[in-house]
């Protein structure tokens, strides 16, 4: 694997833990910034929405830059707005650099992703795909706890000027370690790219990923007063048990990375039936602690293996769009962090207890399943696998 996409992983990872690590500060940011906690909560929600509009914006807007211009003028804008957003004392101004910064880290990640997939053979788009995630997953097993730690003893201001700590190192090795160029024989163009929307190959995965990683935010965004109200465990615990469920992703992104590639459908077939079992079964005893720091481990685990997997089975269904496939990657991604939280939001609203998310996450991957089921057929065709995992 060149050393290349280790430093995008590297970024990738500060820019989840910004985009993460609000959920253990908004209590303290509505304080200091004098507006009320639901409001503070906006922050989370402009951050999701400005990666799913900036993820194809970006990718276009970018797509005839050479790729390590593109990744460090995403990266500089994104350390820039958290610069600003350490140092302001206003809501308003706080609240744009929130949408700017999920503007660059959409950008970012779209290139990264075509830009890792170019770095790689041409069948081993899911091991690329793994690394770049697994930052992810490690801002959920150091990132969020860090930031929350930080918040607790210095202020939430600390937890902005160390995501840009984080991300320095990654805007020096981008310099010398990432390709500049795209491949000489590509040729840019995005409505060309874009027509390969039209691709039901692609159309499926999009609509799987956004389904699984919707389950998976669905619950983890809720899981501190399910661990705490329902569960029993401390508040001093949360940070630790939230790292559990992290850990378990870092683990399963990076199985999943190395099965994604030879064996996609049946880890996808299997791991999306182990993972409706896992929520069902976490919904039924989240009241049981011991079965609860077995089940974090678990489902962070199959989650980030079968979405992962998703994510990069899209990849390979967008291969005649090498630019814009990774924005198609990103939104997918995204629009299932907004859909789950949203729909486990309304669940919880409706007077149902801190189960409800847990139930919601099982409805989205049992939506998912019939999906797939559904469309098996497409699978089954030897033109349409050897499209998706090329020999």
């Amino acid at each position: 694997m060149p050393f290349a996409i280790y430093v995008l992983g590297l970024a990738v990872f500060a820019q989840g833990t910004s985009e993460f690590m609000l959920s253990g500060l908004i209590p303290d940011m509505a304080r200091d910034l004098g507006v009320s906690v639901p409001a503070a909560g906006l922050l989370t929600s402009a951050f999701a929405v400005g990666m799913i509009i900036g993820a194809p914006l970006m990718a276009i807007a970018s797509m005839r830059w050479p790729r390590r211009r593109a990744l460090l003028t995403f990266l500089i804008t994104f350390m820039l707005v958290h610069v600003i957003g350490a140092l302001t004392s206003s809501f308003e101004v706080l609240l744009v650099t929130r949408i700017v910064g999920a503007l660059a880290n959409a950008g970012f990640l779209a290139v990264a992703l075509g830009a890792a997939m170019a770095m790689v053979p041409a069948d081993m788009k899911g091991r690329a795909t793994s690394v770049l995630l697994g930052g992810v997953t490690i801002a959920c097993v150091a990132g969020v706890p860090g930031g929350a730690f930080l918040g607790e003893i210095w202020g939430w201001r600390a937890a902005f000027w160390a995501v840009v700590v984080i991300s320095a190192p990654a805007v020096v090795a981008i310099m010398f370690a990432t390709p500049a160029e795209p491949p000489a024989e590509s040729t840019p163009n995005a409505k060309r790219e874009l027509s390969s929307l039209r691709s039901r190959k692609l159309q499926l995965m999009l609509v799987l990923g956004a389904l699984i990683n919707g389950a998976t935010f669905c619950s983890f965004t809720y899981m501190a007063p399910t661990l705490t109200d329902i569960s029993g465990f401390d508040s001093r615990w949360i940070p630790l048990l939230l790292g559990l469920f992290g850990l378990g992703s870092f683990i399963g992104v990076s199985v999943g990375g190395r099965l994604a590639d030879t064996r996609p459908f049946q880890l996808l077939a299997v791991g999306s039936a182990a993972l409706l079992t896992g929520w069902i079964v976490f919904a039924l005893t989240a009241s049981h602690p011991a079965v609860t720091l077995v089940m974090l481990f678990v489902q962070g685990a199959l989650s980030f293996a079968v979405g992962s997997t998703l994510i990069s089975q899209v990849l390979y269904a967008a291969d005649a769009a090498p630019t814009l496939g990774g924005s198609f990657a990103t939104a997918a991604f995204n629009v299932g962090a907004a859909l789950g939280p949203a729909l486990g939001g309304l669940a919880i609203g409706m007077g149902l207890s801190y189960r409800a998310p847990l139930w919601t996450s099982a409805a989205l991957v049992t939506l998912a399943i019939v999906i797939g089921a559904a469309t098996l057929s497409l699978w089954r065709r030897p033109a349409s696998v050897q499209e998706t995992v090329p020999a």
